[in-house]
């Protein structure tokens, strides 16, 4: 057992810093008979630390590993399972009751009993020892303090580890001097009996060497007591004199300790009167306004710029005085609350000069701009606001501190600044937008009120005949006025006529003229617009300290929040500083309310352009996206990108409606009975509109509008021309068919549109259909009975009649077409060729110009008849000599003798 405890010591708890103290051989209860060992340890570090291990055996070799180990602490019961008999069965309460069986009964009462001084050692916990023999427990200690010189009985009752320990491993130097002393008695292991005698001898000449040295001393002893008691009898002196010295030092302590008493309380004094010190300095330092600055705000000049810096500088210096963070308790002062409740008092009073200051200012601005209305009645221009902006500027640094100062001024100054601006931006705009009405009119002052009044049909026509004394284009502006041109005249060339008589100059021309006039006119009202905007914004932001520029995504235009009564929308609460983005929806709410006439003044402006001329909407269009687009780069939701992108809404309805009555005027055109039709007068109004559309939308912005307008208006000329060339009696259908196609075709052609390329090829198409198919109808009427003589021969041939049996058919005989060819001798056919061209001459318009190109056809298409007749003769007719009286030759000097004649 002993190998195997030191085996175990040294592969196992060695290792782990422990020692092992006791060890049994154990099976469990009841089961099959597998042995281990439990061990009782004790860590080597402090704080010692008790554990029972359960160690066994390793499958795989001869080696033992740790299983399980339980802390001693944690058990509450030992049973030994009987006190009196011999039984190696015993049980330990941990967690839960383990069972187990020694090898024999001495082991058990072995391991119980180290278990016991361990308990009594180190934790000194009551763990019920049941079952166990009481003797058992009091006889060990007994022993092993008999066993024990009387010298160490304290260590074995202070319980000792190495009392416990049955076994203790040798150390490295005994373990060298026992085979150091075994080298020099080589029969020590084979003779043990002789190598102790040997011991003891050698030990009995020690023990006499040691008495006789004892003896040899004893004078020597009894010098050193003499000398003892010497030093004895000077220690007594020497403690006279300490005790006489500790008294003295004992006063001297006392006034130590008075003086050192004094000395903290000085410190301490000193101390306190540096702090005081700080504080006050920190006071003077920062809540001391000099008599400068208090002057400067009681009695500063804020008109001249010297004065208003001085105010500045002591606004400043007040700010800084009243933010100043005080230390704790700094408020309790009564010196501190007087200086506070002077800083009010002068912020205050600075407050109240400086907003009545302004608001007169303000006032003064709209008296001053009342007078110099006049010399700008007469131009197309707004007055400039630059120099009065630039002297308020000179405030810009006192409106920042009223708004962090007193809120409540600074919003009351807000409002009046925007009520007086509006008044009088609202008389200076008015009077612009007139000025642009009368020079787009060629009215006078008292005359302009039509433009924004309701009028009845007759008023229009009264008002168009005004503008400029003529109504050469008028084309879209009412549809009643278009409708009643259309019925008067077949076509509009003879319209344009009729006016020219008014104006005395050509209607185009005049459109022309008016067109480009009102164009520069609302180019300049636009750019006269923006710039004001852009400065009273751009003025806005600084005087009144605003942020007009930010990270967050801009808000919409449906997104724009009106002004109602001079107070601000919901998203501004008064008396509140606002954030970044509640300060960018101020500014745009300010520039409502200031320029909330420009909205309406705009959109009278765009109803008067409509109504002078529909196709004006299209320069709105094109200029008014434009600066939309314009302003939308600089700031997407600022009042100015608000306002236009809400008026180009307007000019987009426009637009269409100028496009839907255009589409509509098609439907209800009516054409006459009496006349040839020509060219249809939507016709020439598309090509009029695309050539004028083309010309404004170059490198424009809303090409896309222009492209779907051109579709709808594209697809209603196609439908509203087929419908006027079914209901046409004068002209044949497919004669206006042919020139009205090919003048799109045309006009296509040269605009070169390219997102109407497919209509072009449309167009084309249609046009050479219906050419060839009047061509085809009017030629069968020259060889009227020919032509009839040669269609029976080819039915004859179609019902299976071989071409060379036709002659034998009664009706269809040699005589027969003799007796035809006899009746179109080349004098009559010449005769029916003339006829023919007067006829296609009377059907075809000048306009287009396609008189030679249908005779040139219609020599074509005779010439390819003739060889088609020829044909049949010689097929059906073959060796009968029979030819026609003319040849193709007579037929090409015909046609061009008929035409130079004409």
């Amino acid at each position: 057992m002993t190998a195997i405890k030191h085996a175990l010591q040294r592969d196992i708890f060695t290792p782990n810093d422990e020692r092992l103290l006791s060890i049994v051989n154990v099976c469990k209860a009841g089961k099959k008979k597998r042995n281990c060992f439990l061990c009782a340890t004790v860590t080597t570090e402090r704080p010692v630390q008790v554990n029972v291990v359960k160690v066994k055996k390793s499958d795989k070799g001869d080696f033992y590993k740790r299983q399980t180990a339980w802390a001693l602490r944690d058990l509450a019961v030992v049973d030994a399972k009987d006190a009196v008999k011999e039984n190696p069965e015993f049980d330990l309460h941990f967690d839960k009751v383990y069972k187990w069986v020694a090898s024999s009964a001495v082991e058990k009462n072995t391991f119980i009993s180290c278990i016991w001084k361990l308990n009594q050692r180190y934790l000194r916990k009551k763990i019920d020892f049941i079952n166990v023999s009481s003797q058992l427990l009091e006889e060990l200690p007994k022993v092993a303090e008999e066993s024990v010189p009387s010298g160490e009985n304290q260590s074995v009752a202070g319980g000792d580890e190495e009392a416990v320990d049955e076994y203790q491993e040798l150390n490295a130097r005994e373990e060298q001097d026992i085979e150091i002393m075994m080298e020099g008695c080589e029969y020590a292991i084979s003779n043990a009996e002789a190598f102790a005698e040997k011991l003891s001898r050698e030990l009995q000449v020690l023990d006499g060497a040691n008495i006789q040295s004892i003896m040899a001393s004893e004078k020597q002893v009894n010098i050193l007591m003499k000398l003892l008691d010497e030093a004895l009898k000077e220690v007594d002196q020497i403690e006279i004199k300490l005790s006489s010295y500790e008294e003295m030092l004992q006063s001297v302590k006392e006034q130590m300790d008075q003086i050192s008493e004094s000395n903290y309380l000085i410190h301490l004094s000193y101390t306190n009167n540096v702090k005081l010190l700080s504080e006050i300095e920190f006071l003077v330092n920062h809540m001391d306004l000099a008599k400068g600055h208090i002057k400067a705000l009681q009695e500063g000049d804020l008109t001249s710029s010297r004065g208003i810096e001085a105010c500045t500088n002591a606004a400043d210096a007040l700010l800084q005085c009243m933010n100043v963070a005080l230390h704790p308790g700094h408020d309790m002062l009564h010196a501190v609350k007087q200086q506070q409740q002077r800083f009010s008092d002068l912020r205050e009073q600075f407050a109240r000069r400086l907003t009545n200051h302004l608001n007169s200012v303000f006032v003064q601005q709209g008296h001053d701009q009342s007078s110099t209305l006049a010399q700008h009645s007469v131009e197309l221009t707004l007055p400039n606001h630059h120099p009065f902006h630039r002297d308020l500027l000179r405030y810009a640094k006192l409106m920042e501190w009223l708004k962090n100062t007193d809120y409540g001024k600074y919003e009351g100054l807000t409002k009046n600044y925007m009520d007086y601006l509006s008044r009088l931006y609202e008389r200076e705009i008015k009077d612009f937008f007139e000025v642009a009405k009368i020079k787009m009119t060629g009215t006078t002052k008292e005359g302009k009120k039509f433009a924004t009044l309701p009028r009845k049909e007759s008023a229009v026509k009264q008002e168009t005949e005004s503008l400029h004394g003529s109504s050469g284009k008028l084309t879209g502006s009412t549809s009643s006025l278009n409708k009643l041109s259309v019925q008067s005249s077949g076509n509009r060339r003879s319209q344009s006529s009729s006016l020219l008589d008014m104006g005395n100059m050509s209607a185009s021309d005049l459109d022309v003229a008016d067109r480009t006039k009102f164009d520069k006119i609302f180019e300049q009202v636009l750019s006269e617009l923006e710039p004001l905007c852009l400065a009273e914004q751009d003025f806005i932001s600084k005087f009144f300290k605003l942020q007009q520029h930010q990270s967050i995504s801009g808000t919409t235009t449906n997104e724009t929040e009106e002004m109602d009564g001079g107070n601000l929308s919901r998203s501004y609460i008064p008396g509140v500083p606002q954030t970044v983005s509640s300060e960018k929806d101020m500014i745009r709410q300010m520039m409502t309310k200031i320029f909330r006439c420009i909205e309406p003044e705009l959109n009278n402006l765009i109803a008067l352009g409509d109504k002078i001329d529909s196709f004006n909407s299209l320069y709105m269009l094109v200029k008014m996206s434009h600066h939309v687009w314009t302003a939308q780069n600089v700031d997407p939701a600022s009042f100015l990108s608000t306002t236009l992108g809400n008026v180009l809404v307007t000019v987009k309805r426009n637009f269409d409606k100028c496009i839907s009555n255009q589409m509509k005027q098609m439907d209800e055109v009516k054409i006459s009975k009496k006349s040839k039709v020509g060219i249809l007068p939507f016709v020439a109004e598309f090509e009029e509109f695309a050539a004028l559309a083309e010309s404004i939308f170059k490198n424009a912005e809303r090409r896309g509008d222009l492209d779907k307008a051109y579709t709808k208006l594209i697809r209603a000329v196609f439908i509203s021309v087929e419908k006027v060339a079914n209901e046409s009696q004068k002209t044949p259908r497919d004669v206006v068919m042919m020139e009205n196609f090919h003048h799109i075709f045309a006009t296509l052609s040269r605009l070169k549109i390219s997102c109407l390329e497919a209509e072009k090829k449309e167009a084309k198409l249609k046009y050479t259909e219906h050419l060839q198919s009047y061509v085809v109808y009017s030629l069968g009427q020259p060889l009227e009975k020919l032509n009839h003589f040669f269609e029976g021969v080819e039915a004859r041939v179609a019902q299976g009649i071989r071409e060379e049996e036709v002659s034998y058919q009664l009706a269809f005989n040699k005589q027969e077409l003799r007796k035809v060819i006899k009746e179109y001798p080349g004098k009559e056919v010449k005769k029916g060729l003339d006829n023919l061209y007067k006829k296609v001459d009377k059907h075809l318009c000048e306009e287009e110009n396609l008189l030679q190109v249908v005779w040139h056809s219609m020599q074509d298409e005779f010439i390819r008849q003739y060889k088609h007749f020829e044909g049949l003769i010689a097929r059906c007719y073959p060796g009968s000599g029979i030819t026609m009286e003319f040849t193709i030759q007579d037929i090409l000097d015909y046609c061009s003798s008929i035409a130079q004649s004409h």
